[in-house]
């Protein structure tokens, strides 16, 4: 798989190589389509918060947070 989170093997001897493949392919397919879903990014804080709370703190909009993030929310 892809992110590397699951480790599958079949140790089965009495499988071909084929049927082997496909029923490791069967089961790293249902891993993937029964996954939870991506978290989605936390939406960005409401301009006019972000104003005051900045204006509270005594910081400029465009200024970097004190640790050094451009953009820091």
């Amino acid at each position: 798989m892809p992110n590397g989170e699951h480790q599958i093997s079949l140790t089965s001897a009495s499988a071909s190589p084929e049927e082997a493949a496909a029923a490791i392919a069967a089961v790293e397919r249902f891993l993937r389509e029964t996954a939870a879903p991506a978290q989605s990014a936390a939406p960005s804080a409401n301009p006019w918060a972000r104003a005051a709370l900045l204006e509270g703190a005594g910081h400029e909009p465009d200024a970097p947070s004190p640790w050094g993030d451009p953009v820091p929310w």
